[in-house]
């Protein structure tokens, strides 16, 4: 935790110390919960923040299972627990005050759905109270919260899933596949943007005539924020800002780093270095809205080392084609959360020689030494390359990947498990570098980042 932020909510006392890589087989001492929810049971869920994506998550919870049951919401605005109360039913209970939801025993887990700078408070506060949790990407808000949010969900035993919904796809699954299986050869290079053109898009959402500190909780919405005066901007578009969100990197780039760590196993870069500026949305914003930002990944046991550029640019009045890129020694792996397409290209093993190169500049004698050598030591068979191959694949068009998500985290709540497929440690492997982006935006510096151990390090 930030040393200079005050502190709204009190850590959670460590019961066993921190193994930040327990993903890759240390082992580490926790607390379990072997509790199981009947196979007969509802999972009594609440969901904290009702905002855009707080609808969204919590609609997708209610498709992702029949066992689950929406008993519980909280937002800091009221038209929000008005909305809540038209859309689900008068059955809700609703509330300002989230810590109303962690004091019911009747609720299985909650959905943490809040601006960025509360996700690690309301996290540890919900893990404390007994609570399954699934967090909103990213994990966190600063780079430092991240082991506090990891101790508290090994100490408590509890499911817990971060929202980076796209892995759970179709298309993910079958992208993954086919990395696995060594169809483009040694990965090289992985290229991905999220572009836009609209304002909703570069987060100017609509705000409601009627906001005012009356109708909602400012002072609680700042936690431990700097404190300014009431700005319903700053409320409603607080993605906006870097006080309450993390700007480009934390709702987009997130994806895109916890597509790839999905697809190859990574762990995570070493090297992060970012790039951009305002170009546009000169709204009062403070968070750049064209960003680009290179990943050094290094070589491991399950990848060779690759770069990864990543883009966003919310004025890019062009062709827009959001997608990612995983390019290989034998062919490429372009992808979308609804579909891929596969090219396969290898080289032949003879290099060939002529047209552009030295060959022409030899002497004619020289030549035909070269020549008689090269028709040696390369036969003709040698000097064909394969045939390129194309494979396409279509998400069925039922394949909803958010209520997917959120199956597999109340999947793990019913068994009793902690091993969902975006976990806490998996989240900040994702979050930290995503941060990291931010970081080496806004100080123009390299930022080394060790992803063995999850933490900075000092160059």
């Amino acid at each position: 935790m930030n040393p200079h932020r005050r502190h709204f909510i009190k850590s959670v006392t460590a019961a066993s110390a921190l193994l930040a890589t327990e993903s890759i087989a240390k082992p580490f001492s926790i607390i379990k919960d072997f509790k199981k929810i009947s196979p007969n049971d509802k999972i009594r869920f609440a969901t904290i923040g009702m905002g855009i994506q707080g609808h969204s998550d919590t609609k997708a919870a209610l498709r992702g299972t029949p066992d689950a049951e929406f008993v519980a919401a909280a937002d800091l605005y009221d038209g929000r627990l008005t909305r809540v109360k038209e859309l689900f039913g008068k059955a809700i209970f609703t509330t300002r005050d989230y810590r109303q939801i962690l004091e019911r025993k009747d609720i299985d887990a909650v959905l943490v759905v809040t601006p960025d700078h509360w996700h690690d408070h309301i996290t540890k506060a919900s893990l404390a109270a007994g609570k399954h949790v699934y967090c909103e990407k990213p994990m966190v808000h600063h780079i430092q919260e991240g082991p506090s949010v990891i101790e508290a969900w090994k100490k408590s035993g509890k499911t817990m899933q971060i929202g980076s919904q796209s892995i759970s796809s179709a298309a993910f699954k079958e992208v993954k596949r086919l990395y696995q299986a060594g169809e483009i050869g040694e990965i090289n290079y992985v290229e991905s943007n999220n572009d836009r053109f609209n304002a909703i898009g570069a987060w100017n959402y609509s705000i409601p005539t009627d906001a005012s500190p009356k109708t909602l909780d400012w002072d609680t919405f700042l936690g431990d924020a700097p404190k300014v005066p009431f700005d319903a901007k700053r409320f409603f578009r607080w993605r906006n800002y870097r006080d309450y969100g993390t700007g480009v990197a934390g709702d987009l780039y997130v994806h895109l780093i916890t597509g790839v760590h999905f697809v190859t196993n990574s762990l995570g870069p070493e090297r992060i270095f970012s790039s951009g500026g305002l170009s546009y949305w000169k709204d009062g914003r403070d968070v750049p809205d064209v960003m680009v930002s290179i990943l050094d990944y290094p070589k491991t046991a399950v990848n060779a080392g690759f770069q990864m550029v990543l883009r966003v640019n919310f004025a890019n009045a062009g062709a827009i084609a959001n997608n990612t890129r995983i390019i290989g020694t034998e062919g490429q792996l372009e992808f979308t959360e609804d579909h891929l397409v596969l090219t396969k290209r290898k080289l032949p093993q003879a290099p060939g020689f002529g047209g552009y190169d030295s060959y022409n500049t030899f002497s004619e004698s020289e030549q035909k030494e070269f020549k008689k050598q090269y028709d040696t030591q390369f036969p003709q068979e040698t000097r064909k390359a394969e045939p390129v191959k194309e494979i396409k694949f279509e998400a069925p068009k039922d394949d909803d990947a958010h209520a997917s998500h959120f199956r597999d985290f109340f999947d793990n709540v019913k068994k009793g498990s902690l091993g969902t497929v975006e976990d806490p440690v998996f989240g900040y492997r994702a979050a930290a570098p995503v941060l990291a982006c931010n970081e080496s935006y806004f100080s123009r510096k390299v930022i080394h980042w060790d992803p063995v151990e999850m933490k900075l390090k000092k160059k």
